[in-house]
This record gives C-alpha cells, sequence and structure tokens, in this order.
C-alpha cells in the first residue's frame, strides 16, 4: 500500500473548526458545545484539479476506516485506508472502478457500489488481505444498473443499494432509478422505485425501516425536471417486513424544500439518523431523531452565505460581485469502532474529517 501524508505541516494536528471558524454544533445530547470536526486527510493539491470528491467511509472490523476518492472522467478512483491507531492514511486500492458508497459485511469483506463515469457500475466486494476483487451483481433483468450508488447491509449479510445516475457518458439501460437488494446468493430483487434519484441509505437498528434519501439535482435528462432544475429533496422511511422488503407505505421523515437534500447517512443505537446535508448555505450533519425531528447540527463550513469576502475594485464600481464557492460540503458519514465507536468520521469536499460524539454507532454487521 502506498502511504500519504494526512496533511502538509501542522494542519492534521489542529482541529478542523479551530482553523475554519466553524460555528459550534448544536444539540447537547449528541455533542459537547466546544467540539470541533478534526481533518485527517486533504487530497495532495497536485491532484485537486483531478475533480470528484470523497465518498463512503466505511469502518472495519479492525476499526480502520476505508474511504472512497471518486476522480471525474477517466481519472481512475481510489480506496484510501486510515488507521486510528496511527494516523496514517495507506491507499487501499488505486483503481476502485469509480466505488462511491462502502460498506463491510458479516464476512469480513469490503463491498463496494461502483459508479458511471467509466467506472464499474456494478457492486463488487474486495478481500481486504489479499485486496482480490469480485462483481457480485451488475445487472437486474438483463440490463445495465445506473450507477450504484451507497450501500448498506441487514444482520443476514443481504446488500441493499441504490442506483440513480448523476454523471457518466455510458448508454442507460434501464429506464428507472430503484433501491435494490442483493442476497449472498447473488440474488437481486427490487426494493422500491418509489424515490425519484435515491442516493444515501440506511437501516433502523431493529432492521425494520429502511431510510433512503431523494436527492434529485435534476442532472442526466430526469422526468418532469428541466435541466439544471430540482426535483424532490427529501428522506423518507420505508417499512420492512421479515424479509426485509418494502410491507407498506413509505414515511416522509424530512423534507429539505427548496434547499439541497442529503447525500449519504448512518444510524447511532437508539436509532437517530446523522444526514450529510450539502445546502452550501448550511452544510454539515444534519442529526434527526426516528420521528424526523432536528435534535443536533455540525456544522462543516461557515456556509457560502456567511462568508465576508473584500471587494474588488470593480466591485466597488457597480460590478457583479462573483458568487463565492461552496466548501465543506459532506457526502457520507460513518461511526467508529470500540474506543471511537462514539467518533465520527465523514468524507467533505476532497477530504476526511471526524469528531467525537455523546452518541454511540450502530454496527449490525461487526455484532455477531
Amino acid at each position: 500500500m502506498r502511504v500519504i501524508p494526512p496533511l502538509a505541516g501542522l494542519l492534521a494536528c489542529l482541529p478542523a473548526g479551530a482553523q475554519q471558524g466553524l460555528p459550534a454544533p448544536t444539540g447537547e445530547a449528541i455533542v459537547d458545545p466546544g467540539a470541533r470536526f478534526e481533518i485527517l486527510y486533504t487530497r495532495p493539491e497536485t491532484e485537486t484539479d483531478l475533480g470528484g470528491l470523497t465518498e463512503g467511509p466505511a469502518v472495519a472490523p479492525d476499526g480502520s476506516i476505508y474511504f472512497s476518492d471518486i476522480l471525474r472522467g477517466e481519472n481512475l478512483g481510489r480506496i484510501h485506508r486510515f488507521d486510528p491507531a496511527t494516523g496514517r492514511i495507506e491507499t487501499f486500492a488505486a483503481d476502485s472502478r469509480k466505488s462511491n458508497g462502502l460498506i463491510f459485511g458479516p464476512d469480513g469483506l469490503l463491498y463496494a457500489a461502483e459508479g458511471a463515469d467509466y467506472g464499474g457500475r456494478r457492486v463488487s466486494r474486495w478481500n481486504v488481505e489479499t485486496r482480490q476483487r469480485d462483481v457480485v451483481v451488475d445487472r437486474f433483468e438483463g440490463k445495465r444498473f445506473n450507477a450504484p450508488n451507497d450501500i448498506c447491509v441487514d444482520e443476514n449479510g443481504n446488500l441493499y443499494f441504490t442506483d440513480p445516475r448523476y454523471t457518466g457518458h455510458e448508454p442507460r439501460e434501464l429506464e428507472r432509478r430503484a433501491v435494490y437488494r442483493v442476497t449472498p446468493e447473488g440474488g437481486v430483487v427490487e426494493v422500491t422505485r418509489e424515490v425519484t434519484k435515491p442516493n444515501g441509505l440506511a437501516l433502523s437498528p431493529d432492521g425494520r425501516t429502511l431510510y433512503v434519501a431523494d436527492t434529485n439535482n435534476g442532472s442526466d435528462g430526469m422526468p418532469g425536471v428541466e435541466p439544471g432544475n430540482r426535483g424532490p429533496m427529501r428522506i423518507y422511511a420505508f417499512p420492512l417486513d421479515e424479509d426485509g422488503l418494502v410491507d407498506g407505505p413509505r414515511r416522509l421523515l424530512h423534507d429539505f424544500g427548496p434547499q439541497f437534500g442529503c447525500d449519504g447517512m448512518t444510524v447511532d443505537e437508539k436509532g437517530n439518523l446523522y444526514l450529510t446535508a450539502r445546502e452550501p448555505s448550511r452544510p454539515g450533519v444534519l442529526v434527526l431523531d426516528p420521528n424526523g425531528r432536528e435534535i443536533a447540527f455540525l456544522p462543516t463550513s461557515a456556509g457560502v452565505e456567511a462568508e465576508e469576502t473584500p471587494l474588488t475594485p470593480n466591485e466597488i464600481q457597480g460590478k457583479e460581485k462573483p458568487p463565492a464557492t461552496p466548501t465543506g460540503l459532506p457526502s457520507n458519514v460513518e461511526f467508529g469502532l470500540g474506543e471511537d465507536i462514539n467518533v465520527l468520521y465523514v468524507t467533505v469536499d476532497q477530504s476526511l474529517y471526524r469528531i467525537r460524539l455523546k452518541a454511540r454507532g450502530y454496527h449490525r454487521q461487526h455484532m455477531r
């Protein structure tokens, strides 16, 4: 594995909030008001122009954190590994086939949702000891998936994954965007298509509710949505039966309204939901209780509306001020294990952050 410096100089030694002037988090039942994010990794400055973002943190049985580093276009995506014991970052896979969401299964294997844009468009699994990869599933009813995005697993090893499409030149073969389930034997079923553009997803601790983010940004020719316009930005809760399939009407848990919605998500041991909210004016981790009530918010940026940029002479003369560039946009989230069960890891922009909470995460795949 290639070892990557966490950050240049002393940056990795200081809390990210102190460096960036982040607002204090809210929700004292979840987080101490003085807690701040720490930056663990930022993509080297020489590679920032490759575009893309970090994604899909997943905790391994040994407590290390694997996460995707998605590069735009023909640039190969990667999977990195962070070791909390040493603070070292290593490149686990130099070609991830554009992996996005990651999860470890009860079998100890690393499962990846591979997207489009020169990616695999499939669900794959990695043996982290041998670094061998094989394909779990790449088709439904004989047609290639759009772009598998995020993934979670139940206590029986069944995988749930979303299949939207945000980018990619490849022709689409499936007309719909849906959520699917794959059994350990490789059987695939459609769980629901009642989400216009499914993105992040998570299971409740009891396994009887599937949470899905509808993150419809209007890209890739969405029906009924003009290019550049947004569709629904919502969080739905689907009831599941004993077989892990939807057995009732969905419930609207949260509606972001005109704001940009959620990407990835996870749950804590009490069933609270941690959503990575990508609204530029208020980016951060939004924490909801199982009834959809906001109980905490962990800012990952001050937000573009709060940034004060001095005016240039041209702007003072009446020319339009350029819009601020959004920063600190989170993409996915995961709790640690063991002594770090209350540490929340968040992929943000092209970085990996962490923050220590009062809440404890829930990981059914490591509880056998």
